[in-house]
């Protein structure tokens, strides 16, 4: 972000902010005439707001808007140097609106703002800006600003404008910051550094995989320039069912690597609680998030809360069960993929399996995908000193996880011995670990 623009912004808001206090205070006030300072000329800054603000074709009122918003996240005393500066006997200033935050000690701009500055005491002006706070309105349907909702009781324009972090972080440094793994954000970015031909599926599967990419690229096409919008509910949702460390989470993120988008795996733990009311508070925090983002949400071992609902026999199972119909509702309303992922399908409830536009199994390897498995593992520089990978693939009947865990722990065994030969009983001991991960001895 240019400094300079920033500085610009905040001046021009300033003139703004006194002009309504001159004219609020002045002999004119009744009349509610005011002349706003000319807009910038944002155009001889290359920035992100520039872009922003011709990219959305914003009037004059919006930019105000927005900078009101962005205005604490650049300068902390900035409401009340500006009022001091016309009114430094006043003390508070109800008209002007504004409270204080839990943490932030400054001024934090509300509705009531948002009308003074932009509207004074003209009523039907007032009731314009309004509109800025509306469901209807790019900057709310968008997640971009929106009203904070107040207390029971109290005027909903006395809720605090809220920018989103995301556009706080784009209009002052050019570029958006990605959300942490957090308590408020509980998924996790996920990124893969291999590629489709490393990703080894049946040509079922494959199949299957390959309808997924196509409503990537083509989805929102069909809803928005075919008519089918009105027709067709937003988003995708698909699931993923087959044994672990069969490509689920992989396939995911070959999803996202090749269509430019963010895929975040959530996890579950975090998400679902024992206090009544906290499970949906948590999703309702993911899916907001994540809204207009085109965002991939991956819920791996999805079970833990897309499972069977249960006949009510206590309140419990009540809760448990509502938890699950908002779940069904938010994830109907999202509109982009959601992926859910089980190690069986018969673990998920049927009023999720009937929305899903795609189901698809991810199989044990059979041997010929055993053994293009067996020869992507081997690092290049290691020596093989003539094991068959042929006759591993035939024997053992391991997942793709399982052969490259196997891989990792012979390739260490070597490096250990000072050279890079992988022996046959490296080999076979990395076997018995991972059957004896499942509880089984190997063959």
């Amino acid at each position: 972000m240019h400094p300079q623009l920033l500085l610009l912004s905040l001046q021009y808001l300033t003139q703004a902010i006194l002009a309504r206090l001159d004219q609020y205070f002045g002999a004119d006030s009744a009349a509610g005439a005011m002349r706003f300072p000319p807009e910038p000329d944002w155009a001889q800054y290359d920035a992100a707001m520039t872009q922003f603000i011709q990219k959305e074709r914003l009037d004059r009122d919006e930019v105000l808007l927005l900078l009101l918003a962005l205005a604490p996240h650049i300068q902390a005393n900035y409401y009340e140097a500006v009022l001091l500066e016309r009114l430094p006997q006043s003390g508070d200033f109800p008209d002007f609106g504004g409270v204080k935050g839990k943490q932030y000690r400054g001024m934090l701009p509300t509705g009531e703002t948002a009308l003074f500055v932009l509207a004074g005491n003209d009523l039907l002006q007032r009731m314009k800006v309004q509109e800025y706070f509306s469901a209807a309105h790019p900057f709310v349907r968008r997640g971009i600003l929106w009203l904070e909702d107040p207390h029971d009781g109290e005027p909903r324009m006395s809720g605090r404008i809220i920018l989103s972090q995301e556009y706080v972080d784009l209009l002052t440094t050019g570029k958006v910051q990605k959300p942490r793994f957090s308590g408020s954000f509980p998924a996790e970015l996920v990124e893969i550094k291999m590629d489709w031909n490393d990703l080894v599926l049946n040509a079922q599967t494959l199949s299957e995989v390959k309808g997924l990419l196509t409503w990537l690229k083509h989805g929102q096409v069909l809803l928005d320039d075919h008519g089918m919008g009105k027709r067709l509910k937003p988003g995708f949702r698909a699931l993923f069912h087959g044994p672990p460390g069969t490509g689920k989470t992989l396939t995911a993120g070959l999803l996202g690597k090749h269509t430019g988008r963010d895929v975040y795996k959530v996890d579950l733990s975090m998400v679902v609680s024992k206090f009544i009311g906290e499970t949906e508070k948590n999703l309702a925090n993911l899916f907001d998030r994540a809204e207009n983002k085109d965002w991939i949400l991956f819920f791996d071992e999805a079970d833990a809360l897309f499972g069977k609902r249960t006949n009510v026999r206590d309140a419990h199972d009540k809760y448990a069960n509502q938890e699950v119909s908002f779940l069904l509702q938010r994830v109907e309303s999202y509109a982009g993929l959601v992926i859910l992922a089980s190690n069986f399908r018969s673990n998920i409830d049927e009023a999720f399996s009937r929305r899903f536009q795609s189901i698809i199994h991810f199989p044990m390897p059979k041997s010929n995908e055993r053994l293009i498995l067996w020869e992507k593992s081997f690092p290049e520089k290691f020596n093989r000193n003539g094991i068959s990978l042929e006759a591993l693939a035939q024997k053992y009947e391991l997942s793709g996880a399982s052969i490259l865990n196997i891989v990792q722990y012979a390739s260490l065994m070597a490096l250990e011995r000072g050279d890079r030969n992988i022996l046959p009983h490296d080999i076979r001991e990395g076997v018995v670990r991972e059957y004896a991960k499942d509880g089984k001895t190997a063959p």
